[in-house]
């Protein structure tokens, strides 16, 4: 695939790897496409903050393209994003999708209306694979949020290596946490020219959800 391809980024460790195995396969991805919540500023589900976003851009030498919206106008939203692509002369979109088929085809329409390639380079792999993987070529992220009625609330703020690997194996969850288990911020891997500087911010616990806000720089 020779043409210029963007990445759906949520800044988590599947997107890290998507993007590692695109680029090992030669497709040119020059683009990270987010949508984050409009009224919070932070990615849904992973809480990362948008500026960590550009950190991590920065990092990869990728422009991001980032952009609000709410659960209603996400649809159109994305519409308009993948019509601005195509206009762009970009040849497809690249996401980070591994087992959850209605989450697939829901993109994937779209990206094909949009008249765009849909490319899913860790689709239907093993998850306890891809996750040595990502581990195994240098890749690191901390847990951001973690769904309590799977995971204990000690599993927030953990550094994913080889580890926790180990560890996550035995709570019969899956481990790259595809059905919501929990959400990561991607901050080293092959990808990264230099390691995103991070320090844990505070805690913040929902009904169900408990997250950490992840802040620029290093811990003072």
């Amino acid at each position: 695939m020779s043409g210029r391809h963007a990445l759906m980024w949520s800044g988590g460790k599947d997107s890290a790897l998507a993007l590692a195995r695109a680029k090992a396969s030669g497709i040119d991805v020059t683009r990270l496409l987010n949508f984050y919540d409009s009224e919070t500023g932070r990615v849904r589900f992973h809480a990362t903050r948008v500026a960590m976003l550009e950190a991590q851009a920065d990092q990869l030498g990728i422009e991001l393209r980032a952009v609000p919206t709410t659960w209603s106008a996400m649809a159109e939203l994305l519409a308009r994003e993948l019509q601005a692509l195509r206009a762009d002369g970009f040849e497809g979109v690249v996401l980070g999708d591994i087992h959850l088929a209605d989450v697939r085809a829901w993109y994937e329409d779209r990206v094909i209306a949009a008249g765009l390639k849909h490319v899913e380079p860790i689709w239907g792999e093993p998850a306890a694979d891809l996750l040595d993987e990502f581990v195994d070529s240098g890749g690191r992220a901390v847990v951001t949020c973690v769904d309590l009625t799977r995971l204990e609330p000690n599993w927030l703020g953990r550094i994913i290596d080889k580890r926790f690997v180990d560890e996550v194996r035995s709570t019969g969850i899956d481990p790259c946490g595809e059905n919501g288990e929990y959400h990561s911020f991607a901050f080293a891997g092959p990808t990264f020219r230099r390691p995103v500087e991070w320090h844990a911010g505070e805690v913040r616990n929902e009904v169900r959800f408990s997250q950490l806000d992840v802040l620029p720089g290093r811990a003072e």
